[in-house]
């Protein structure tokens, strides 16, 4: 094992942490729409060290059922033998699908394999021309490979061309969710559950089912490594900085984390948590320890949106528009924000918030306030953990 000079281990890919689920519990309750879970990974002995604002490496497998299923398509018995996609040791197939292929998304060489062994006669020639790239797209949209294979019969691959058509099933970050001066031999995460159905078949997340349902806790292993986040940085304990924390969903996750530090070291300067979710009754995630953040002054404030509990859909840049002359007064004394969640989405709209906040307070153009916001990225008092 490699260590530093303080002869601290180093985990990576390479050389994982080989770690396991102690405790693991439902944050979404009855109603809904998604699952989600706490997870506390137990680090004890293992000199693994992170700070809040890092991400955990995880390396899943896949569901057994869909590698049995996949092999099957193929017409395989599972016990043909290949070279592992990572590890090229020789392994049967079956084990190469569950550890090292990412049979979850589909990679252009296996759609080429098709196309040459059915002699052009599948839908997939005419799609994969260079001018399809949009249809190819939206025809793969919540397909995995074993869905080509069903697709096209006439396409047949020994267990090495098949092995070679695959991409490498990597590892998955989630921001880690706990303090380690709270929690010195843990490290917590916070993880939705991606589940859906699509062309007639349910389907799953690679890592977030394989945490859900195959981990059996204090048994199963976890090969993980610290992914170190610089740029999403608490300010010193000591300093007075005000901070600013915008996290709806599981983007919860690093400000669950930089609370329990704070908690923990005492830090001074005020604290602001905007929080968002479907409901209150069943997606209050970690509420009654923000409650007592509240009560303690950990916590200075509390913003939450539920965008299902009325009428109208109410999401955090709302609140944040709803409180924007506080929210301006905390920017003007130097506050940090931080944003962690959907890039896709709440990130651009949280975004938007924030310029018109600077607008309306600061009685400013919108280039100026573009040129504000700015600024605020420049001094790293605007950060983002975006997915």
């Amino acid at each position: 094992m490699s260590t530093t000079d303080t002869g601290k281990p180093v985990y990576n890919v390479k050389n994982p942490c080989i770690a396991k689920v102690k405790r693991m519990f439902d944050l979404s309750g009855p109603g809904a729409p998604k699952h989600t879970a706490h997870y506390e990974i137990d680090l004890a002995g293992s000199g693994l060290e992170y700070t809040p604002g890092d991400s955990l490496a995880v390396q899943p497998t896949n569901d057994p059922v869909l590698v049995e299923d996949t092999v099957k398509a193929l017409g395989f018995s599972g016990d043909e033998i290949v070279k592992h996609p990572k590890t090229q040791a020789e392994v049967p197939i079956r084990q190469a699908l569950i550890e090292g292929a990412l049979i979850t998304e589909i990679d252009n060489k296996l759609i080429k394999a098709i196309v040459e062994k059915t002699g052009g006669n599948t839908p997939l020639a005419e799609l994969s021309q260079p001018e399809k790239k949009e249809e190819l797209k939206n025809y793969l949209w919540g397909r995995f490979v074993i869905d080509l294979l069903l697709e096209n019969p006439a396409a047949k691959f020994t267990p090495e061309e098949f092995i070679a058509t695959q991409k490498k099933l990597n590892i998955r970050l989630y921001s880690i969710s706990s303090s380690q001066k709270a929690h010195p031999d843990e490290v917590h995460l916070t993880v939705a559950t991606v589940r859906y159905t699509s062309h007639g078949r349910s389907r799953g997340g690679v890592a977030s089912t394989f945490l859900a349902e195959r981990v059996k806790p204090n048994e199963t292993l976890i090969p993980c490594f610290v992914n170190h986040g610089k740029g999403f940085r608490l300010p010193e304990p000591q300093e007075e900085t005000p901070i600013i924390m915008c996290g709806p969903g599981t983007g919860i996750a690093p400000f669950r984390a930089f609370l329990e530090e704070r908690k923990a070291t005492n830090a001074k300067g005020k604290a602001w948590l905007f929080f968002g979710e479907v409901s209150a009754t069943s997606c209050f995630f970690y509420k009654d320890e923000f409650e007592a953040y509240l009560a303690d002054g950990t916590l200075t404030k509390l913003s939450t949106a539920w965008s299902r509990d009325q009428a109208e859909k109410i999401y955090v840049q709302h609140k944040m528009l709803e409180n924007s002359a506080e929210f301006w007064a905390w920017l003007e004394q130097g506050a940090i924000f931080y944003v962690c969640g959907d890039a896709s989405r709440m990130a651009t709209d949280v975004d938007k918030a924030l310029h018109a906040i600077i607008e309306k307070e600061g009685g400013k153009s919108p280039e100026e306030a573009a040129a504000y916001a700015q600024a605020m990225k420049d001094a790293k008092r605007y950060r983002r953990d975006v997915y």
